[in-house]
């Protein structure tokens, strides 16, 4: 008999903020097929049938076709039918997966780099809950010593098309065509896995379109933390196009990223309320890290959670009633549709996971509609001024060993003092700090990554982006002296 590796500590992954993360060099081996087997067991303990067919996509990384076939051999090992989608954006799958009744899994480390990625996991109903990941965690740790790898499975179905369809039609719900006539939009599509189908639907809607930056290697692009090279970019990209706007998304599609017609960054915040205006949301569900400006004075009830879309869908689905449109977003701009909604007499469904697509094309639409360009609706909101950055390869220990230390209200205002005093403490998730000054301070470890992020508003660019930057070179000060 075969022996198999066992699955070392060092090999077992972790659930963050959305789905599960790891290494690429140890998801292409045994835990990807372990963690799936244990969501297999998962799917079955919520009564879904033998032999229903799970859907699985993957986004462009080196990594992931391999990891994505372990995970498929998993499933037809556990009694399942696997479909191969291939290379699809997140929410297309899930969108397929929700109108076909269908579990499905999808293979991307998001916006993190191409050493490492991981696997979302959905249901029949949308994505999977905290405690279906804290029971899959444990099944694996159980399993972990017997685990052995199925053979690969073959002749598997392929369902890429149709998912893409049914993606791509509901543009022309959000929009209609020719609602984007006269407008120049960029396309950013480095290694996107919507490089090109972002460029096919905004060109079917009249947009005049320019992919720029395309690239054959993988780039993670982070769009609550945009690199200074990527911002230089846009510069030069709308001087040298003259266009209104970029547009783009992460790896696998489920946050978008925009710039206005100066090359500006358009916060994923920002990007969220555009589109619970654009949807005349009556309420709005997002994260402590998103801008405190938004309130109800833009005429819906404001919901704050946790980051993650896990916590952000639990907010909906509390805030649910009949005829209520629910919207939720996060500071990345991942939004959430939580309720159906009618738009030009069609109705747009209820898509509770994150999308890229319907908010690039409700912050497009609003500038079509309005006939402000994207600085003009900055400028006329009058939020509070954000800033967001982190520091990478930051141990999770030392991110714990911070947040243990700012426990202490002592140690934190001594960490701060450069601030001024601290007001009041959020511990929704991590610390969020009110100063005297009305600025704000948000230091928040990543659940799934080893980074330390820090978000902060202030009343300026340069004030908000100074602070960040002193909080975390504060951050790695301290932990570097033990």
């Amino acid at each position: 008999m075969m022996a198999y590796p066992l699955i070392s500590q060092s090999e077992m992954m972790k659930f963050g903020s959305s789905g599960l993360r790891g290494l690429a060099s140890e998801l292409v081996g045994n835990p990807s097929g372990l963690y799936t087997e244990a969501f297999a067991w998962r799917l079955a303990a919520g009564g879904v049938q033998p032999d229903a067919m799970v859907l699985v996509g993957r986004d462009l990384r080196d990594s992931s076709p391999a990891i994505a076939a372990n995970c498929m051999a998993a499933l037809a090992a556990s009694g399942l039918q696997p479909i191969d989608c291939g290379a699809i954006p997140t929410p297309a799958l899930a969108l397929y997966g929700q109108q076909q009744g269908a579990a499905a899994l999808m293979v991307t480390g998001s916006h993190i780099p191409a050493d490492r990625n991981g696997i979302k996991f959905y249901g029949p109903h949308g994505e999977i809950s905290k405690a279906d990941e804290a029971a899959m965690a444990k099944y694996a740790a159980e399993r972990s010593g017997a685990y052995c790898p199925p053979p690969p499975a073959t002749a598997l179905p392929t369902r890429h098309d149709q998912a893409i369809a049914t993606y791509r039609a509901r543009a022309g719900i959000i929009t209609e065509p020719g609602s984007l006539s006269g407008m120049r939009v960029g396309v950013y599509q480095h290694s996107s896995v919507a490089a090109d189908l972002l460029v096919e639907i905004l060109q079917s809607l009249g947009a005049n379109v320019t992919p720029v930056g395309k690239s054959g290697t993988f780039v993670p692009v982070d769009t609550e933390a945009v690199s200074p090279a990527t911002l230089a970019k846009f510069k030069r990209w709308v001087g040298e196009f003259n266009l209104d706007a970029i547009v783009s998304t992460d790896a696998d599609a489920d946050r978008p990223l925009i710039a206005d017609e100066n090359g500006d960054l358009f916060r994923g915040d920002l990007i969220g309320l555009a589109t619970a205006l654009f949807l005349r949301a009556d309420v709005v569900v997002t994260p402590v890290t998103s801008n405190s400006g938004i309130s109800k004075a833009f005429g819906f009830e404001v919901v704050r959670t946790k980051v993650g879309s896990p916590f952000v869908i639990e907010g909906m689905e509390a805030s649910y009633r009949a005829g209520r449109i629910v919207v939720g977003f996060e500071a990345n701009g991942g939004v959430l549709l939580g309720s159906d909604c009618s738009l030009r007499g069609k109705t747009l469904t209820a898509l509770p996971t994150r999308d890229s697509l319907l908010p690039i094309l409700a912050v497009l639409g609003l500038v079509a509609s309005t006939g402000n360009t994207l600085s003009q609706l900055r400028a006329v909101w009058k939020l509070p001024v954000c800033a967001s950055e982190r520091l990478e390869n930051f141990p999770m220990e030392s991110s714990q060993s911070l947040m243990r230390r700012l426990a202490d209200r002592d140690a934190l205002q001594q960490f701060l003092a450069p601030f001024g005093t601290v007001a009041e403490v959020d511990e929704t998730d991590g610390f969020r700090m009110r100063m005297l000054t009305g600025e704000i301070i948000h230091l928040r470890p990543s659940g799934n990554a080893p980074e330390l992020r820090c978000y902060s508003e202030a009343a300026n660019p340069d004030r908000a982006a100074a602070i960040v930057a002193l909080t975390l070179e504060r951050a790695r000060a301290i932990t570097s002296m033990g």
